[in-house]
């Protein structure tokens, strides 16, 4: 099943920095209710959301290698197998679609996300491209391309798409944690 955006995330371009991700709400000044710490508090040994730009060719490579030491982190190495193949999906479609209509003056501007929610696990790749993700019709089973989409949804539990103004877009999936809400 998709959705048509995912709202609670921002990536790079939007209306957060990527510093901001990694800050603890109370670290934020921008965050309503924030509290001032009066005592020292234990460090937090999970953050809920990490970010990575991927560079060049090997872009593949490092997410996967990003989302499995940010699982372990995590403490969700049951989900590093289908968190991989997810984000490998992501990452490919971005570098095989998007990227090569980026400007030729620089490197495009590649995102990966991941988001821990109470439930699931938030994957997503930004681009440099405003171009939708097509989701291929059926095909010959021994195509070399047009499965992506189709691991993802059989993968996830939601994915979508969101635009980014002023252009490019963000290509998320949701994948269930086995925790709780």
């Amino acid at each position: 099943m998709s959705l048509p955006a995912y709202e609670g995330l921002r990536l790079p371009g939007s209306a957060a920095p990527l510093a901001h991700w990694a800050a603890p709400a109370e670290a934020r000044p921008d965050t309503p209710g924030r509290r001032h710490v009066t005592r020292p508090e234990a460090p937090r040994t999970s953050p809920r959301s990490a970010a990575l730009r991927l560079v060049g060719e090997q872009g593949c490579g490092q997410a996967r290698d990003f989302v499995r030491r940010t699982l372990d982190g995590w403490a969700l190495g049951h989900c590093s197998a289908d968190a991989l193949m997810v984000v490998t999906e992501l990452a490919a479609n971005a570098v095989l679609h998007a990227v090569p209509q980026s400007p030729a003056d620089g490197e495009a501007d590649v995102w990966l996300k991941l988001s821990l929610r109470p439930a699931h696990l938030v994957c997503a790749v930004a681009d440099p491209s405003s171009s939708p993700p097509v989701y291929p019709q059926a095909g010959d089973p021994f195509d070399e391309h047009g499965r992506g989409l189709r691991i993802i949804e059989a993968l996830s539990e939601h994915w979508g798409w969101t635009r980014r103004p002023p252009a490019g877009k963000t290509v998320w999936a949701m994948l269930p944690t086995g925790r709780q809400a």
